[in-house]
């Protein structure tokens, strides 16, 4: 077997830089095993009000209340296993309750996918009869997993789960087999067999899971039930186009200790003419500002051919302005190629059926830069 040391060593020396450990230091100490990831966190908060054979018989609404106060009480638990200089990971890791901060989450889940409510789509479809907006039934359908070694140097090696299925119809897709055209063709995993999955990454030296696709937004489901069986204390990573709804975000910003997410476009007429995504801008930032307050983040921009101006520089203002920049990387990513749709009628897609140039990255690297971001580390 290669060692991974050897094929991407600033994966090791990424760790002395002060701005990635000072960005990523949540992540750092899971990764590390120093403290228990947040999904172990949420297994040992206990809801007082419900015991285990009741939590399918009780109305949406009161369940959701029953989170709220919740989410309050983890939060405190969360901030104090942070602040701690001496946590009992082991303790996280085996203690269990009747019924959970998790169990709650997964019953909320399953509720939200059907019909379905995890995407601000909002299809409403009865996933268990009929396809989704994401091209999806209620099944979860893995493609592939395993160790990847072109992530971000502080990720490597990431224990990636590619997840058939995705909620936007992007026309330069460069994964559009599994997630626009043969999304069901993997194969379909129970919430345990996805957690077996989880434990053999981690037990070959993942550093992290990585929930990627596709898109991971629709399978929230089995994702957050899957924890409860996952034995490895190993963080979970969100790797996302991050349209997804404010419920669907609550259940999850508990549970993932690093954020990986796409931020695409500068403004909704490109996002709906390249991914057919209806009012990209007002649910990706809004997401991006709520999964900043809970936990490490490094933002992905793919800097696509002629759309410097009304993409790229927007998106780059926002991270700047909008964010916390001392707790955020971005990765200002050049490889973009024309793909899919794109490859097939380039005259269509004239503005996008070309690599971006030299002097496109150079100005986007050049922007984020004078902004205050920090690129350098993962780009």
């Amino acid at each position: 077997m290669v060692d991974w040391r050897m094929v991407r060593p600033d994966a090791v020396t990424v760790w002395r830089d002060k701005r990635v450990v000072k960005r990523l230091g949540w992540y750092y100490s899971v990764m590390k095993g120093e403290k228990p990831a947040k999904f172990l966190i949420a297994r040992t908060l206990e809801v007082p009000q419900l015991r285990r054979g009741e939590l399918h018989s009780v109305e949406e609404e009161r369940l959701w209340r029953i989170h709220e106060k919740l989410e309050k009480a983890f939060m405190e638990e969360w901030f104090k296993v942070k602040e701690s200089d001496r946590v009992n990971v082991e303790k996280y890791r085996k203690d269990r309750v009747e019924v959970s901060f998790l169990d709650l989450k997964r019953e909320l889940a399953w509720r939200l996918a059907s019909p379905c409510r995890l995407c601000e789509r909002r299809c409403m479809v009865n996933r268990y009869e009929r396809i989704g907006a994401c091209r999806l039934d209620i099944k979860t359908y893995v493609h592939s997993a395993f160790l990847h070694l072109g992530e971000e140097a502080p990720l490597v090696p990431s224990g990636t789960i590619f997840y058939g299925g995705c909620n936007f119809t992007c026309v330069y897709c460069q994964n559009y087999d599994i997630s626009q055209v043969y999304p069901r063709a993997g194969k379909a995993v129970s919430e345990v067999e996805l957690a077996y999955i989880q434990d053999v990454l981690a037990s070959k030296g993942a550093r992290n899971i990585n929930h990627v696709g596709g898109d991971p937004t629709p399978n929230i489901h089995t994702i957050v039930g899957s924890l409860n069986y996952v034995e490895s204390n190993i963080p979970q990573l969100w790797n996302s186009n991050m349209y997804l709804t404010l419920e669907a975000m609550k259940i999850i910003v508990h549970l993932i200790d690093i954020w990986l997410p796409d931020l695409k476009y500068g403004n909704n007429r490109c996002a709906f003419r390249l991914s057919a995504v209806p009012r990209y801008w007002e649910v990706v930032t809004r997401n991006l500002k709520i999964a900043a307050e809970h936990g490490d983040m490094i933002i992905r921009h793919l800097v696509l051919p002629n759309h410097l101006e009304c993409c790229t520089k927007p998106v780059l203002r926002f991270i700047a302005e909008e964010l916390p920049k001392d707790r955020v990387l971005v990765n200002i990513m050049d490889q973009y190629r024309p793909m899919h749709l794109v490859a097939r009628n380039p005259r269509r897609w004239k503005d996008i059926a070309r690599r971006p140039s030299y002097r496109e990255i150079h100005e986007a690297r050049k922007t984020a830069t004078r902004l205050g971001i920090v690129w350098e580390p993962v780009s």
